[in-house]
């Protein structure tokens, strides 16, 4: 069975309802508590090229930390994706991972896409 690894937050009501989705589906899991367990920048630039987003997409641009590191006039990938290694609290979440693919989990049953 394939694995699947979940960028979880515990405290975020969206990623628990993702995570309880992966659960009820049986599948064997990997938690990734991405605020304690920074992803390195490659691991970041890994999930991007799954999700085939920008990196801006990935982020949490309502996050008070993106106004006042002044991220929406930054368009430099490379400067988005140290920020968010920097401040992982910029990484959007959930995101769920299998079999090279990835969703970010907002609405949580995008999940659902990589359960099937």
């Amino acid at each position: 069975m394939e694995k699947i690894t979940i960028w979880h937050n515990p405290r975020c009501s969206k990623s628990r309802q993702a995570l309880s989705l992966v659960e009820e589906n049986g599948c064997e899991k990997e938690i990734v508590k991405y605020l304690e367990e920074t992803p390195t920048k490659d691991e970041i630039k890994n999930v991007l090229s799954m999700l085939g987003v920008s990196a801006r997409e990935m982020m949490r641009t309502k996050e008070d930390i993106y106004k006042e590191l002044d991220l929406k006039n930054e368009n430099d990938e490379e400067k988005l994706i140290d920020a968010m290694v920097a401040n992982p609290k910029l990484i959007e979440r959930p995101i769920v991972i299998k079999n090279g693919k990835a969703v970010i989990a907002r609405p949580p049953e995008k999940a659902l896409e990589l359960l099937s």
